[in-house]
């Protein structure tokens, strides 16, 4: 057991056992044990998680007193160290303090959450907005708050943790299926629909699925919908501000926006802040606002990150370059490594996996990278299939042509290395 978690007996007195611990954290013990895999992982100097940045500048960070190419960032349009989104941060606390210190629902409403929901209905092209604290808290927020018990939630399975934990908190029943396969899902519609006929029903799913860089098949989630006479909830935490029309979203990537009952979204990731957000129709989403308790107990949006995510906003709709080179970047990297012969799925997005295989191959190819210069995510099951650990590359609209050509030289040369390419460019 590592030294930081070790207790020393003789600090005890006599009569008390050598732990005081209930058994209920034993688990917690066994996480650290010598011959598992934090402590493997630790041990070799290889845990690539809760390092600290000690300065961020967009495409360039500083981390372990180097400076290093980010790679791992959702700041997708490079916007979280713009002087001018900054400014309106600093302009915000100057105005109206630090934090809100209550709810939305009592003391927690500034004019500037009310400017935000408008300004959000309107550029997705929606009835209303509510706001969320957080991203997280959207999604669990509004599927607590529409369903209930009697309807019936259709769940990808790929789904991000903050739906699931929706569909958790929510009274519903939740139904799984396979990521992408609409088939099945038809299947488990024609099931409900045949033994629960006026049960309620939600589909939900990422719209850009945040590990592989896939788009959910809206057009044929929006027709299934229709038929059946489901909601459908897209979670556009990866895609607003990176694909679809200006930016909007999975929905408007297809011309579909106006048949997506529900869309949510983040502000932690295109919009350089933190909080979410819900858009639909009037009626529905006022219903959210009074209903969800993510929204109603939690404190509101600080007024510094409103007010970023209204810059930012700003420059989204009046910059409509950075949209363009983020595709750009896109299409560039995503062709860039399965030239090297590297397995990067199906990604259509920003979010560009590539693929390593083995939990501790991945975990030294993400040090071998950090040493190179280059900062990614690495990802590991759970959160991917056993035997498919990846690297989670993530790009921004101010990426330069050089920084590209880097982390690709970087990852070509440690690709080989560790034998996941072969010389002649082909993965082994």
């Amino acid at each position: 057991m590592p030294d930081f978690v070790d207790r020393p007996d003789a600090a005890l007195p006599e009569d008390l056992p050598t732990s005081t611990l209930p058994s209920l954290f034993d688990k917690c013990i066994r996480f650290f044990e010598p011959d598992g895999d934090y402590a493997t992982v630790k041990g070799a100097d290889l845990y690539p998680y809760f390092r600290p940045l000690e300065r961020n500048e967009g495409t360039r960070a500083i981390i372990n007193g180097r400076e290093v190419i980010m790679a791992g960032s959702n700041n997708y349009l490079g916007l979280t160290s713009d002087p001018r989104v900054k400014q309106a941060a600093i302009e915000a606390i100057e105005n109206y303090g630090t934090g809100c210190t209550g709810s939305r629902f009592l003391n927690g409403t500034l004019d500037l959450h009310l400017q935000l929901e408008e300004r959000l209905a309107a550029f997705m092209n929606k009835e209303s907005c509510v706001l969320f604290s957080t991203g997280y808290m959207t999604n669990q927020g509004v599927i607590q708050a529409v369903t209930t018990k009697g309807d019936f939630v259709f769940s990808d399975k790929d789904n991000h943790a903050c739906i699931v934990a929706g569909t958790q908190v929510s009274l519903a029943e939740t139904v799984r299926y396979r990521h992408n396969d609409l088939d099945h899902l038809r299947l488990l519609l024609e099931r409900v629909h045949r033994e629960h006929p006026q049960a309620g029903k939600l589909i939900v799913t990422d719209g850009v699925f945040s590990m592989s860089g896939v788009i959910a098949r809206v057009p044929e989630l929006v027709a299934l919908a229709e038929e059946f006479g489901a909601a459908l909830m897209l979670d556009d935490a990866h895609a607003i501000g990176a694909i679809g029309p200006g930016g909007r979203g999975s929905a408007a990537h297809f011309g579909l926006a106006d048949r997506a009952h529900l869309i949510t979204g983040t502000f932690s990731k295109s919009f350089a802040s933190l909080g979410g957000f819900c858009v639909g129709d009037h009626d529905v989403i006022e219903y959210i606002r009074h209903k969800a308790s993510a929204h109603i107990f939690s404190a509101s949006m600080p007024p510094a990150n409103v007010a970023t995510v209204l810059k930012c906003l700003d420059i989204l709709e009046t910059e409509t370059w950075r949209i363009e080179r983020l595709w750009q970047i896109s299409n560039y990297m995503r062709e860039g490594f399965r030239s090297l012969g590297f397995d990067v799925w199906n990604s259509e997005a920003p979010i560009i996996p590539v693929v390593i295989g083995d939990m501790m191959t991945c975990f030294q190819f993400w040090k071998d990278l950090l040493d190179a210069g280059v900062f990614v995510n690495a990802v590991v099951p759970p959160a991917v299939p056993p035997g498919q650990a990846l690297m989670r590359t993530s790009y921004m609209a101010t990426h330069s042509d050089e920084e590209l050509d880097f982390i690709l030289e970087a990852f070509e040369r440690i690709g080989r290395r560790h034998g996941i390419i072969g010389r002649n460019g082909r993965a082994h």
